[in-house]
């Protein structure tokens, strides 16, 4: 139970460094674990010395990224209305917010299995697959949908446990499916020789881990949410808030496939060696980026408490120190990864072709990076605050805006404007999410001058 107070703790009164350390630091290491555990699967596939089925893990990214945006969808709109319960002292519908998230994500995950499953080859050729590589980007593919809703259970639940500032176990969720990964990869990929189904089982299976674990911690030692598997049904209305803010998550999934899409299909004219560049490209760049997004993942249950218990300052001092942390972060460790380019990327593949494309790519991926973390700052904080056409607004120009820069670059500048699309559609989008913000932090600023002192709680002292 001391553990369990002491979440509500950080997330009411705590000084606001040691609240954003308790709150952040567990996300942030659990991420960077996160990324290792995404770049298992393409290290050992790599040492087949394969480069079709290095291109077919890669065509088959967009699957996880649905998946995982299917699980947002319950997870960050439920998790995000479970914290405004707690800030509200309405814990009873927090638990029925909470167990019908669990079931509509385990529902979700087995609906979009049979819809892929009955349309397994266009879907395959729509991932941007050729005659070489269709066979094993269909296998990967097959295999990662049959266990997909271990994928989005797992990411909803998640979300759930850091609903009350439980990072801590949300990070130990993340080292259990990362261990399974250490175990299940070589074993599946090397010992039996599955190649890239081996790939896709193991994803499945670490997630499943983790998710059994959320599950444990929920029901067993939870404040809030014990006893949540007996609740399911929540009304329209509820449902509705649930998806407003969950919605932004699809939108932005929905779009990134579209722009995953295009640049594959733009980048497999120019070679395997160009989209197997992208794709071990992309999987270095997370490591910053991963970090930022532990960070502000880790304090959307701080944002959305104190927003719901209407403690202004409190609020605002969190958002001050959010912005600092996330540029040090941005321009420290962009900074490490281009020194270490070179060496990196040597893990990922002996071709020479490969890593000089992949050294280009992670260049132009690492000036986006430096404006990834904003941009996740600034839906972090929408969602949290249940500001869904704000969240929306951003999820559907970062998807939106790149589908005509990568056609007209492509067209003006061939392959250099392919590899350069992303950067820019980033960098507006966090011009963007900057202008949204400013209206949103003046609405604040007006709650609290307009309102009662109840809606201004002064920061406790040593907080700022």
């Amino acid at each position: 139970m001391k553990q369990e107070v002491s979440n509500q703790y950080y997330l009411e009164s705590a000084p606001m460094k040691k609240a954003i350390f308790h709150l952040s630091v567990p996300m942030m290491i659990g991420m960077s674990v996160g990324t290792v555990y995404n770049v298992i699967n393409a290290y050992f596939i790599g040492l087949l010395h394969n480069t079709s089925m290095l291109t077919a893990i890669t065509l088959g990214l967009p699957i996880f990224t649905v998946l995982m945006a299917f699980g947002n969808v319950f997870g960050v709109g439920g998790g995000t209305f479970v914290t405004r319960m707690a800030g509200e002292n309405n814990t009873a519908k927090g638990k029925q917010i909470a167990g019908y998230t669990f079931y509509a994500s385990i529902i979700a995950g087995l609906v979009i299995a049979l819809l892929a499953m009955l349309a397994i080859n266009p879907l395959t050729r729509l991932l941007g697959a050729d005659a070489a590589t269709f066979g094993y980007t269909k296998t990967y593919a097959l295999t990662l949908f049959a266990g997909g809703f271990a994928v989005v259970l797992n990411f909803a639940l998640e979300q759930l446990v850091r609903a009350e500032g439980a990072s801590k176990e949300s990070m130990y969720g993340i080292f259990i499916s990362t261990a399974l990964s250490l175990i299940f990869d070589p074993l599946f990929i090397l010992i039996l020789d599955w190649h890239v189904a081996g790939a896709a089982l193991a994803m499945c299976l670490a997630n499943l881990g983790s998710a059994v674990y959320y599950l444990y911690y929920l029901e067993k030692r939870s404040q809030n949410l014990r006893g949540f598997l007996k609740q399911f049904r929540i009304s329209l209305q509820d449902q509705l808030e649930i998806y407003k803010v969950g919605i932004s998550e699809l939108l932005q999934c929905a779009f990134l496939i579209v722009s995953t899409l295009l640049l594959n299909n733009y980048s497999i004219q120019y070679g395997e060696n160009v989209v197997a560049g992208f794709g071990v490209a992309l999987r270095i760049v997370q490591i910053p980026e991963f970090l930022s997004m532990g960070l502000f993942l880790g304090l959307i249950p701080l944002f959305a408490f104190t927003y719901a218990s209407k403690n202004r300052a409190r609020l605002t001092s969190s958002m001050k120190y959010a912005f600092s942390y996330i540029a040090g972060i941005s321009l420290v460790f962009v900074a490490l990864v281009f020194a270490f380019r070179g060496p990196v990327l040597h893990l990922f593949s002996s071709d020479n072709s490969v890593i000089g494309m992949g050294t280009y790519i992670l260049g132009a991926m690492l000036v986006s990076a430096l404006f990834n973390g904003f941009t996740g700052l600034f839906m972090s904080i929408f969602q949290a605050t249940g500001q869904g056409a704000q969240a929306a607004v951003v999820a559907v120009t970062q998807g939106v805006l790149y589908i005509p820069v990568i056609i007209l670059l492509h067209h003006f500048f061939g392959l250099h404007g392919v590899i350069w699309s992303m950067t820019i559609t980033e960098v507006i989008t966090s011009l963007l999410g900057a202008i949204l913000f400013i209206g949103f932090n003046r609405k604040l600023r007006k709650l609290g001058q307009e309102g009662n002192p109840q809606n201004a709680v002064p920061a406790p002292a040593g907080q700022v």
